[in-house]
């Protein structure tokens, strides 16, 4: 399975914010939608990501001036990116190995959509749901061809 299947069954839909919005505008936006992570885009092309443990490191430090902070100032411009053709096995060990729980996926420069390490657990559970399904069905003889 590669990452393009994911994004097409999850779909292409990724939240993003401008680098000069504040702190409280992103936390806003996460609980608005209920999201985990903000792309931080700027001229249509990607130059960071703001997640919730971004937030709390911030609550936790600055608590006083969230509503001053410019997403450019706390985000996470080292972004760790994956590819549509990605395979998911080794999107999940770079994200595990990176601690991340969010990844962008980028295709020729552009924002083609956003998975998290639940996506990539439950593609693979819905996989190996299937590959037991057909397992028993083989060795029950119930095989439908």
């Amino acid at each position: 399975m590669q990452i393009k299947d994911i994004v097409k069954t999850k779909g292409s839909t990724v939240f993003s914010i401008h680098p000069d919005k504040t702190v409280k505008d992103a936390i806003d936006m996460l609980l608005e939608f209920n999201i985990g992570s903000l792309l931080v885009v700027e001229d249509a092309h990607p130059v960071g990501i703001f997640t919730e443990r971004d937030s709390l490191r911030i609550c936790s430090e600055q608590a006083e001036q969230l509503k001053s902070i410019r997403i450019g100032e706390v985000m996470t411009s080292e972004l760790i990116i994956g590819r549509l053709e990605d395979d998911v096995a080794s999107v999940m060990h770079v994200m595990t190995e990176k601690r991340i729980r969010h990844l962008p996926i980028i295709e020729e420069g552009y924002v083609a959509g956003m998975v998290s390490i639940g996506d990539l657990v439950k593609s693979q559970h819905d996989e190996n749901e299937l590959t037991i399904h057909y397992l028993k069905d083989y060795i029950t003889g119930n095989d439908m061809r």
